[in-house]
This record gives structure tokens, C-alpha cells and sequence, in this order.
């Protein structure tokens, strides 16, 4: 993969885990992908409403799809990287949460796992005024919600497919269109994150 300046990088965590460089990469593909066309919308005019503690899609939005690999970069980024006091308010969090409610990492307003916010959250942009509370624009104003190229999406989960064991290229594209990687996506507000909160206190990825 070509260097990609929106790419986060962690040296050394990357070398102890193969599959973080593949995530990492994936999410740079998808950065890129949002911000060109964040780009194309601001030049028609569209003026974007997303601003740092804005946080009601994370409140509204109850079924945000996460990939098997972005799980483990969650695990990772939580037990590994996130200090106090921040680390105590997650773990409360993810003690407490119950299925179906929003976001888990949504802390203080603010995404506590923002680096590494799935695929989804890094898609999801709206336009031209902010979301009142309990809105989900992607219903109420579709044409203000950020449509992103497909293409984008593709090139990076074609990137997280040897996380898979999924190796030959023709499997790869077959792998994603096929719709068998989508099987493995759970949603992220139903899935059981006190396993997370145990593991944050012994033990290392």
C-alpha cells in the first residue's frame, strides 16, 4: 500500500500483530475515500455539520455494523493503548451497558476509541445543519448524508481479507462479494463487551 499521510501507525505494536497493519491500512483507504468526498459535497456547496462533541449518531444509531477484525482492533486499542482516567470511565461503561443501547464508547460526548471507530462510523458524515436530538438523518434527510464511493469501502475491506485466511486474489474479491465476510459482522451496540472490560484489568493482546 502506497503511503497514505491520514494512515495512523503504531511501529511497534505492528510488528507483534500482523493483522494491525491490514486494519490500520483499511482505515486509511476509507479516510481517504471520505475525505474526497467530503471534498466533492463541499464544492457543490454542502457546508458539513459534523464538528468534535457532536455525538448523536452515536446516540441514535442503534445497529452499527463492526467487522470480526475491527473487534479485535477495538480489544487492542482499550486494553493496550487508552490510559487514566479515560480507561476506568470505558471499562464503567462496558460493565454497564446493556443490549441496544447506544454506543458503549460513547464517553463524556466524546468517542473514546476514535483512532479506531469502525468502518461505518468513518462513513457516516451529514451536511448542511446538525442533527437534532434523536434524529437519524440517514431517514429524515438522506440527501444530506454523506453517500460514499463504493469503491472505497471495497479496497478496504479488501485489505482486512488475510485476517480471514484469505489469501488469492480472485478469493478475496469472491470473499467480499460473495456477501461471506458480511456475514461476520456483528453490531456493535449488541455485542458483549464485558469480556473487553474483564480483560482490560490482566491481560495483553
Amino acid at each position: 500500500m502506497k503511503k497514505n499521510k491520514l494512515r495512523l501507525s503504531f511501529p511497534e505494536d505492528e510488528k507483534l500483530h500482523s493483522w494491525l497493519s491490514l486494519l490500520l491500512n483499511a482505515y486509511a483507504i476509507m479516510d481517504e475515500g471520505v475525505k474526497k468526498d467530503i471534498d466533492k459535497y463541499k464544492k457543490k456547496g454542502k457546508k458539513l455539520a459534523c464538528y468534535r462533541g457532536c455525538s448523536f449518531c452515536c446516540k441514535t444509531h442503534r445497529d452499527i455494523p463492526v467487522y470480526p477484525i475491527e473487534i479485535v482492533g477495538i480489544y487492542w486499542y482499550v486494553i493496550e493503548k487508552v490510559k487514566e482516567p479515560l480507561r476506568t470511565k470505558i471499562k464503567a461503561s462496558l460493565i454497564s451497558h446493556k443490549k441496544g443501547e447506544p454506543c458503549p464508547f460513547l464517553i463524556d460526548e466524546v468517542c473514546s476509541i476514535y483512532p479506531m471507530r469502525p468502518l461505518a462510523c468513518r462513513q457516516f458524515n451529514v451536511f448542511n445543519k446538525s442533527c437534532n436530538p434523536g434524529e437519524d438523518p440517514f431517514y429524515t434527510r438522506p440527501e444530506d448524508v454523506l453517500k460514499p464511493s463504493e469503491h472505497y469501502l471495497g479496497k478496504a475491506l479488501y485489505e482486512t481479507t488475510p485476517f480471514y485466511n484469505v489469501y488469492d486474489e480472485e478469493e478475496k474479491v469472491d470473499f467480499i462479494n460473495s456477501g461471506r465476510l458480511n456475514s461476520l459482522v456483528r453490531v456493535l451496540q449488541n455485542y458483549p463487551w464485558i469480556e473487553l472490560a474483564r480483560r482490560m484489568d490482566n491481560l495483553r493482546l
